[in-house]
Parts: structure tokens; C-alpha cells; sequence
């Protein structure tokens, strides 16, 4: 029996290689791998006793041989192809084990692999007769088939094909990543967006069902690539569900959004019904739960503070949340979780990282956009009304404007003193939107800011919330009618800004 190893990822590789040959297989293997495997006292073939040809330009050429290619291609079960085995002195290869360069995380030219794609699609082509092995993770479980059964087994072969296949798919996809930023910075798109994307995604959980019990549903990772999710932990209740997961991404983004002061929010149905910033995380969660406490029933909690046993109380007591969301929590409170509350979902996280782009569904393909990035930069702000806002209205200004851009449009959202107290969502009028924001706020629209995430398209909008006692107005501006809507907002004596970028998320 035969194995022909070349590796990038060195771990477990001499443990691997030294057992097979305990058990009569002969290694032949690559100049970095063979010096690997001889450190460790592993007998093996070096590749160019085996082509009779050297190692060239830099590594660039070493496996790329009819003597090494016809061993892992031969059908065996052809007496044609055996034939030529035999007239070449080429002996066929049992196993290939070979990973290759960590392109995602060190993109370069020469990280670009050659030969070792081409022998693992070249043994997993061949599946019927050797097996392939790209994952360390696979090494202890080949090993003990092979001293069971001398050889592997058809299921595992195909097994073993398949992830194969997936590791130069996604070798290839992160290598056209690349190629298409590097074009893009050079000026190769007037879209900004690359010419073609190459997805390879990879299951990382079933889950109960989608969005309704009779869809199927899973999470995916894309691979090369990870996220806030990939590193989660969860501490106690029930197993995460499709909704679980798509409304705890967005608290988890919108709340690391707030800060940096303590900061909570509590998504509902994709929709923030819940946001604050305070000195304190005990005092933000409870002025975010005040926003709308019908509506947290059952929704989404983030806090971007560690998580008390004081604050866990305070929690327990409340109607049901679903899932909480927090970088940490005290011993005693995730105890308190687990007792009082066994079916809350409590995930430790750690800051999400930023989008690289968004896709939504179409029939037949995808629409693609970049990620949507809120500007805070105040000096590309304009303030068109005569009254100017103060310092405090500036920051309720801003806090409404972060949470107005994750709330479906048409929105409208009203914050006071650092909290939200009504937000109006995904209603076709924004005068309808305005009217459920305010109405929620009651009392406390007065003297509070509000945000709109398009333009008001007419000055009822904004005569809605002013009437309802708002002092401030945040909108993206450039209506064919904005001359009437800053007259109104004079008339009513507030302040309102532009900021000349709109945010509507559908």
C-alpha cells in the first residue's frame, strides 16, 4: 500500500504517516513535508526519486509528473490502464493526503498552490479506488479503518471525495476574492462591486425548521471566512432557531452599533422595539425594555456590558425575552438563567465584524449591494432650520439616527434623553409610520429628537411628530419638496438636520 503526502498544515501529519508505516505502507511526500516526517523518525520516498526529476523554481514545480499523476489517475479495475502502469514503472497510489496554503489568511502570488489542487482533485476524481485527505480532523478516523479493515471503505472514500472537492472550491473562491478586490482598487468596476462572486458555504447547523415548521433550515458559513457566530457560546436553553439566529444578529450588530457607553436593545421581528444608552447596562436594558413592553414579550435582548446577577433578576422578573445576548455574565447569573428561565437561549459573544456585502434572493440569481454604512461625521451634516440643535439634542439626534438604520423603512424613530421611546416601522406612508412613533412615545416626544430614514416627501410627516412635542429632526434631505418641509420646521420652531444619505432597509 501507498500513501503520497504533501501538506501546508504539518499537525498530526507524523503520527499519521509513522503508523502507516508500522503497517507495511510505503510515504512518498514533498520536499517540506518529507524533512517534516524524517524530523520525526518517519521513513518516507522523497517525490523526486520517484519522477526522476528535481524540485524547481522555488517549489513551484515538484508533484507535477506522469509518475505521480497516473499513480493517483489509474483506474485499477481497467486492464488498459494497468497496462500503462506497467509499461511506465508507475505503481498506483491507496491514499492522498494533502492540504494546501492558507490563501484566505495570506493572500499572495505565491500562495497560490498549483500541484497540490491538482492532485486532490486528481485523487478525489478518482475516489473509487484512493482516498483523499485534506483535514487533520479526518487523520484518526482513516487510521483506525485502515488498521480494521487494511483499506477504506467505499462510504468513506466518497465521503472523503466530496470534502475534498469543497476544500478547492473554497480555495479557489477566496483566490478569485482576491483577484477581485485587487481589480477593484485598480478601477476595474464603475459599480464598486466585483464582476462575479464565488460562494462556497459550508453547513454549520441544522436547525428545527425555517422560518415556518414546515421549512427546512440550517445555518451556513462561508468558507474562509468567519463571524461572531462561529465563536458563540451558549450557556443554557433550548437550541437556537432560524428567527433566533436572523433577529440575534441584528440586536447583536444594532447594540455594538450604540456604544461605546453601555448600551441594550431588543429586536422583535427583525425590528428594534427597544434601544438605550446609559451609564449604567442595568439602567439601559431597563429604559430599552420601556420603549415598548408588549412587544419585547418574546424578542431578542443585547446588551454590550457583562451581564450581573443583580441584572439577571431584574431580567427573570420581566415578560419572556427568547434569546440574550452579552459579551459576559456573572457566574450567579447565568445560574439564575438556568433555574428561573430554561428555555432563554443566554449566547456569550464577541464583537460582530464588519460586512463585506449584502445578498438578497431573486428568481434565478441574486441582487448584490455593499454593506450599509451609517457616516457620523457631523461635519458632512447640515442643519437647515434656524433653530440650531443644543448638545443634548445632538446626541439624542445621533442615537435616533444609528437606530432608525436598522428599523425596516419606512421608519420612524423617536429617542429622549438617550432612549427610545416610540419607533414607527415598515409601514407604506411615513406619515403612518410617524403616527405609530409617536403615538407609542405618548409624553415622552416632547422635547425629544426624531429620525426619519428617507425624506419627508411632505410636510405632513414632519408636522405629525412636531405636533406630538419633538424639538429635533434627523433626515437624509435632497425632497423636491424640502423648502416646505424646512418652512415647517421653522414654523414649529425646531431644529432639524441633514445628512444628505438615506437608510432604508426593506
Amino acid at each position: 500500500m501507498r500513501a503520497l503526502m504533501s501538506v501546508y498544515d504539518k499537525k498530526g501529519l507524523p503520527a499519521l504517516a509513522g503508523a502507516l508505516v508500522e503497517l507495511g505502507w510505503e510515504i512518498v511526500s514533498s520536499g517540506g513535508t518529507s524533512k517534516v516526517l524524517r524530523e520525526h523518525g518517519v521513513v518516507c520516498t522523497q517525490i523526486e526519486s520517484v519522477t526522476g526529476a528535481p524540485e524547481m523554481l522555488d517549489g513551484r514545480v515538484k508533484t507535477l509528473h506522469p509518475a505521480i499523476h497516473g499513480g493517483i489517475l489509474a483506474d485499477l479495475s481497467q486492464a488498459s490502464h494497468l497496462a500503462a502502469l506497467q509499461a511506465q514503472g508507475i505503481q498506483p497510489f491507496d491514499l492522498v493526503v494533502c492540504n494546501l496554503y492558507p490563501f484566505a489568511s495570506q493572500p499572495s502570488i505565491e500562495m497560490i498552490d498549483v500541484g497540490g489542487p491538482t492532485m486532490v482533485r486528481a485523487a478525489a476524481k478518482n475516489h473509487a479506488h484512493v482516498g483523499v485527505v485534506v483535514d487533520p480532523a479526518d487523520y484518526d478516523q482513516v487510521l483506525r479503518e485502515i488498521r480494521s479493515e487494511k483499506r477504506l471503505s467505499e462510504t468513506t472514500r466518497l465521503r472523503l471525495a466530496r470534502a475534498a472537492f469543497k476544500h478547492t472550491a473554497a480555495y479557489d473562491a477566496a483566490i478569485v476574492d482576491w483577484f477581485n478586490a485587487t481589480t477593484l482598487s485598480a478601477g476595474d468596476s464603475n459599480s464598486g462591486l466585483p464582476s462575479a462572486v464565488n460562494l462556497t458555504l459550508e453547513k454549520a447547523e441544522n436547525l428545527r425548521y425555517g422560518e415556518n415548521p414546515h421549512q427546512k433550515g440550517a445555518r451556513y458559513i462561508e468558507a474562509g471566512q468567519s463571524g461572531w457566530w462561529d465563536s458563540v457560546q451558549q450557556h443554557s436553553g433550548m437550541a437556537l432557531s432560524f428567527l433566533n439566529i436572523f433577529d440575534a444578529d441584528a440586536a447583536w450588530r444594532l447594540v455594538n452599533d450604540l456604544g461605546p457607553g453601555a448600551a441594550a436593545a431588543i429586536i422583535k421581528h427583525a425590528n428594534p422595539c427597544g434601544a438605550a444608552v446609559d451609564s449604567d447596562i442595568a439602567s439601559a436594558y431597563r429604559r430599552a425594555f420601556e420603549c415598548d413592553p408588549i412587544s419585547a414579550f418574546g424578542g431578542i435582548v443585547a446588551l454590550n456590558r457583562t451581564v450581573s446577577s443583580k441584572l439577571a433578576e431584574e431580567m427573570v422578573a420581566n415578560p419572556k425575552a427568547d434569546v440574550i445576548i452579552a459579551p459576559g455574565y456573572e457566574p450567579e447569573a447565568l445560574e439564575l438563567f438556568a433555574t428561573k428561565k430554561k428555555n432563554l437561549r443566554v449566547l456569550e459573544a464577541q464583537v460582530p465584524g464588519p460586512r463585506r456585502f449584502e445578498l438578497r434572493r431573486i428568481d434565478g440569481g441574486f441582487l448584490m449591494q455593499g454593506a450599509d454604512m451609517l457616516n457620523l461625521d457631523r461635519n458632512t451634516w447640515r442643519v437647515v432650520t434656524k433653530t440650531q440643535p443644543t448638545d443634548e439634542q445632538w446626541a439624542d439626534l445621533e442615537l435616533a439616527w444609528k437606530v432608525c438604520a436598522a428599523v425596516s423603512s419606512n421608519a420612524i424613530v423617536v429617542v429622549n434623553n438617550g432612549q427610545a421611546v416610540g419607533i414607527g416601522a415598515g409601514q407604506s406612508s411615513r406619515l403612518d409610520s410617524a403616527a405609530i412613533a409617536v403615538d407609542k412615545a405618548a409624553d415622552q416626544a416632547k422635547g425629544g429628537a426624531c429620525a426619519s430614514d428617507a425624506f419627508f416627501p411632505f410636510r405632513d410627516g414632519l408636522d405629525a411628530v412636531a405636533l406630538a412635542g419633538v424639538s429635533c429632526v434627523i433626515q437624509p434631505g435632497e425632497s423636491v419638496r424640502d423648502d416646505e418641509v424646512i418652512a415647517a420646521a421653522d414654523e414649529h420652531g425646531i431644529a432639524m438636520v441633514f445628512t444628505g444619505e438615506r437608510h432604508f432597509k426593506h
